[in-house]
């Protein structure tokens, strides 16, 4: 009797299982994302910044590091990375504005400088007066601007495979980019697969399901993607001319194999700031703290660790 309760106790727990897996993939990507922000010490939280809402990842304590997104990524694109970070500094990661939770209002700008203005009241509204700032692809370009904007609240800036160059030889993206097409933006569920292996060298394995509900996100948040992308293209905000007036001492870390930002970008950086560090990360595509975000925290942590130590 007792083993027949738990044969249909075991059947019913793997059927309920199948289920999540197969129909909700909502819940299981929660799930894991639930486990990842655990293992780092992070919490969501939200605040209002003027005319949105901003929702944030926080945990840790020590020196602030803020973490920015690229575009049409999230917060949790940074979580893993972040697990790293938390046992010594104090991490916040939000949803850049326009995307992820954060809010998308039809009427506002979201080109560099706007953006570069909404995180820098978000640290202001933290209470938050000095801290380190790390920005992929777009979001590295976010950072470069709050470092020039507020060169005395920057205390140390790291370009993670960022915009805000003309590389002197175009990647792929860059020539499509150059004719107005946007190869991030995810026609249909079946196109998820071309994006991922555009931004890595190997492709992140995900269950079936999480992918599926990547690819349909992606598919919906299409729109204001796009209005972002016009806002840009409208409002351009290149850091090139403006590289030697960054004081911040400057971490340009480059996967040798992006296909989105080629790495010849890497040379400009270093012409135009004149206190940085190179890493290239070999075999190494877009996005450095979701392909590898062990090997990526770790050369972060050192250059953090060589700036104390001056």
């Amino acid at each position: 009797m007792k083993k027949r309760i738990l044969l249909t106790a075991v059947t019913a727990l793997a059927a309920a299982a199948a289920v999540i897996y197969l129909a909700l993939p909502g819940v299981l990507y929660r799930g894991f994302v639930g486990l990842d922000r655990c293992r780092a010490g992070l919490t969501e939280k939200s605040v209002q910044v003027d005319d949105h809402r901003i929702v944030y990842l926080e945990g840790g304590s020590g020196a602030p590091v803020l973490l920015v997104h690229g575009f049409s990524g999230e917060k949790d694109h940074w979580t893993r990375f972040a697990r790293h970070l938390t046992p010594r500094y104090h991490v916040i990661i939000p949803d850049v504005p326009g995307f992820g939770q954060s809010s998308k209002i039809d009427s506002a700008l979201y080109d560099i400088k706007s953006q570069a203005k909404r995180l820098e009241r978000f640290m202001e509204i933290l209470k938050i007066e000095s801290f380190n700032v790390a920005g992929n692809s777009m979001g590295g370009r976010i950072a470069g601007q709050l470092a020039l904007d507020k060169p005395e609240r920057v205390v140390t800036l790291a370009l993670f495979d960022s915009s805000g160059v003309k590389p002197p030889k175009k990647s792929p993206f860059q020539v499509a980019w150059d004719r107005g097409d946007n190869l991030l933006l995810v026609e249909n569920a079946d196109d998820y697969d071309r994006v991922m292996k555009l931004t890595f060298h190997k492709p992140i394995w995900l269950p079936t399901p999480v992918k599926k509900y990547f690819a349909e996100k992606a598919v919906r948040d299409r729109p204001f993607n796009h209005k972002i992308e016009n806002d840009n293209r409208v409002r351009p905000q290149e850091l090139e001319p403006y590289l030697g007036l960054i004081r911040a001492r400057t971490l340009i870390l480059w996967g040798d194999d992006d296909r989105i930002l080629d790495m010849s970008a890497v040379k400009v950086f270093e012409a135009g700031i004149k206190d940085h560090k190179t890493v290239i990360m070999k075999q190494c595509g877009h996005a450095p703290m979701l392909e590898r975000p062990e090997e990526a925290a770790r050369h972060f942590l050192e250059f953090l660790r060589e700036g104390e130590a001056k």
